[in-house]
């Protein structure tokens, strides 16, 4: 990867903010991250040119964070939350940092439709190449930022997070994923979708199905299962809402990618709000009946990236990034087949 073509791309976005037109989230760290860490380091700047136009400027601050626990989830406090975290980062080493907010914003893992939780895994890979990077830490601080003032969770994933004590579920992740029960209006935006799921009679039971890791190591096992999966899953479903369903996908593997930064503790808890986080999206997005999954031929893993790269669109890009990362782990060719698809639908 070259590091200062990324580089150089952080301190470009790092005038923008964490959202624009809104609400949308703003995936360019996440996609220069990407391009960047697959050889595709001559497109980056190409890429920002094109998707700089439409972001927002850095949001100002109201007042310093005091009580964190009455400011999560306060989206007008985005700039306060932004710059209390490029403090921390300047005063404390950024795996401190993410080891005492982990904990605390896991429970919020549906922030932002997942892109909170997407953008610290792609700012920690970052890091982990170059810790003591100040661009690269920069984005961790916006990241972290960003998830805290869109905190949100998953109802009823606090009884997965140390909540009201439930009956340990039995189910792997295959049959627990395939368990999953759909809203009945598929209509509207994330949050909206998200807020039905409380009057699903079947989502509590089937959220709590999932059979808990009594190690690091099953929870290791059970993330890679589950990106593994959800990546299939994209096949049979993708085409009932391709963009939302792409952080099916993401989202677990942005967890993946940050358990080695966390202490092992905290890799347990780790699966249980990923697993929310995939079962939610796919719930309020996913179709009832899956299609057969589509033919689209691929090579290696470098061409299916390399497609992705050409198409552009974001979306398309880390959804790539991912599945890669879940062939390289199950050498399942169909993983590959995914991010072509994702780019005939986008």
């Amino acid at each position: 990867m070259s590091d200062g073509i990324l580089d150089e791309a952080y301190e470009r976005l790092h005038r923008t903010g964490p959202e624009y037109d809104g609400w949308l989230s703003n995936h360019g760290p996440m996609a220069v991250e990407a391009l960047a860490r697959h050889g595709h380091q001559q497109r980056v700047h190409r890429w920002l040119d094109d998707y700089l136009g439409r972001l927002d400027e850095l949001p100002r601050g109201l007042r310093p964070i005091d009580d964190w626990r009455t400011a999560l989830g306060d989206e007008k406090r985005a700039g306060d939350w932004l710059a209390y975290f490029d403090r921390q980062l300047r005063e404390h080493p950024w795996r401190d940092v993410l080891g005492t907010w982990w904990p605390r914003l896991l429970p919020g893992i549906a922030a932002g439709a997942t892109h909170g939780v997407i953008r610290v895994g792609h700012a920690v890979r970052a890091l982990e190449a170059d810790d003591t990077n100040p661009h690269r830490i920069t984005e961790l601080a916006q990241a972290l930022g960003y998830w805290a003032a869109r905190w949100q969770p998953v109802p009823g994933a606090d009884r997965l997070l140390g909540g009201p004590s439930v009956d340990p579920g039995e189910l792997d992740v295959d049959a627990a994923l395939a368990g999953v029960p759909r809203i009945d209006d598929q209509t509207g935006g994330v949050r909206d979708r998200l807020g039905q799921l409380a009057g699903v009679p079947r989502w509590e039971p089937a959220l709590t199905a999932l059979r808990p890791a009594r190690t690091p190591a099953e929870a290791q096992q059970g993330l890679t299962t589950l990106v593994h999966r959800a990546g299939l899953n994209y096949l049979r479903y993708g085409h009932a809402s391709p963009v939302m369903l792409v952080h099916a996908v993401t989202a677990p593997t942005a967890v993946l990618r940050t358990l080695p930064a966390l202490d092992r503790a905290l890799w347990a808890p780790s699966l249980a709000a990923a697993w929310a986080a995939t079962a939610a999206m796919t719930s309020v997005y996913a179709s009832t009946a899956g299609i057969a999954p589509p033919t689209v031929t691929t090579a290696t893993p470098a061409e299916a990236f390399a497609r992705a790269a050409r198409h552009g669109d974001e979306h398309v890009v880390k959804l790539a990034d991912a599945v890669l990362d879940a062939h390289a782990a199950s050498g399942d060719e169909r993983l590959l087949a995914a991010a072509g698809y994702a780019g005939q639908l986008i």
